[in-house]
């Protein structure tokens, strides 16, 4: 059969005069964030209204906060880089994980060992995150099997509806588990008391944020070497990189793609158990809104990227303790800490334009061989 090439169309005036029209908006837009971010920044550094032990405060909170979104986004980024799928129902799986840690944390409070000295809380501390670890993955990897792997050869459209539909699933069913209502974490004594070390002294910081911060920057290492250093991480990659040659080459693919979903799902029911301890309490539609940023914290990274995604949630939770005060405050909007949800948003549409393959991302060629 003869096909004929046609002879491609160079576009009419009117189609080019379009797009230069929307390029140059586009450009005005940009122009124009930017002179708020500058303006806004100028006004609010040179007021004086603010001290600086407000700064340093405002600076740990965003890293504690980054730090959670950071351990969440590592799930995103896994899954995106091995299905090139957004896992939508990732935030449920956060949200199981904090109310696994909440009601470990009231069996271990009624039997008074919580806040039994030190060593009492630490051992606690561990015992509901390996709790809301383990049940974080048993649901990771049921959605797995019944709403996914069923999908993996249909368009992505299909499975990103599935995600949507198994995010809402899981939301309700906790709902009808445990009712609507808001669930307060018992408080750990040792945690709230501030760090003796003379630096983390001088800073201010509690024994809490001084955990998330580690758990995050470890967990973050301790993945990056499982997926560089082990023979699963080399399956992982392989598979991430082309399933079908992965397959031929002896790698089990399914038990790669299971893997992946139970090492993000673990990582999340641990940051669950931070956000609680952290934050202080938790309902069923508590996931909703960390997911998304740390999908967002994902997209700034570079989605695909582990350390990307680390960098993406220690900058954007950064951005939503700081850019609230350091950028409306300035401009004269009242309840600029209200607002951290729009700053949050606005990074995401930011870094679409400026640069969509995110922080560490690799700039994709526009032509393919």
């Amino acid at each position: 059969m003869q096909t004929t090439l046609r002879p491609r169309r160079n576009p009419s005036r009117s189609e080019t005069a379009f797009e230069t029209a929307v390029s140059a908006f586009l450009w005005a837009f940009r122009i124009v964030l930017v002179l708020i971010v500058v303006v806004g920044s100028f006004l609010t550094i040179t007021s004086g209204k603010f001290t600086f032990d407000t700064w340093v405060n405002l600076i740990v909170n965003g890293a504690v906060q980054g730090g959670i979104y950071a351990l969440v986004a590592l799930g995103y980024t896994m899954v995106y880089g091995i299905m090139k799928m957004i896992n939508f129902a990732h935030g449920e799986i956060f949200m199981i994980g904090i109310f696994s840690g909440y009601f470990t944390a009231e069996a271990l409070d009624d039997f008074g060992i919580l806040n039994a000295g030190a060593l009492g809380s630490i051992f606690s501390v561990l015992v509901m995150m390996a709790v809301a670890a383990t049940i974080s993955t048993l649901v990771a990897l049921a959605v797995e099997r019944v709403a996914y792997r069923p999908l993996r050869h249909s368009p992505r459209l299909v499975l990103l509806i599935s995600a949507i539909g198994a995010s809402y699933f899981l939301q309700y069913t906790v709902r009808g588990l445990v009712g609507p209502g808001i669930f307060r974490y018992p408080v750990v004594d040792v945690l709230e008391e501030e760090v003796g070390l003379p630096v983390f002294s001088a800073l201010g910081l509690t024994w809490i944020q001084v955990i998330v911060i580690g758990s995050a920057l470890g967990m973050m290492v301790a993945l990056y070497l499982f997926v560089m250093r082990s023979k699963m991480g080399t399956a992982i990659r392989a598979v991430s990189e082309d399933k079908e040659t992965a397959a031929l080459m002896g790698v089990d693919v399914t038990k790669a793609m299971v893997t992946t979903f139970g090492v993000g799902a673990a990582m999340a029911g641990a940051a669950g158990v931070l956000y609680g301890l952290y934050g202080g309490q938790v309902q069923f539609y508590t996931g909703f809104i960390p997911g998304i940023k740390a999908f967002t914290a994902a997209v700034l990274g570079g989605i695909g990227n582990i350390p990307g995604a680390m960098v993406g949630g220690f900058v954007l939770g950064e951005a939503e303790s700081i850019g609230s005060i350091l950028i409306i405050d300035g401009l004269g909007v009242p309840s600029p800490g209200q607002l951290k949800d729009v700053i949050a948003f606005t990074i995401l549409v930011m870094v679409l334009m400026f640069r969509p393959q995110g922080i560490l991302g690799e700039r994709l060629s526009r032509s393919r061989a």
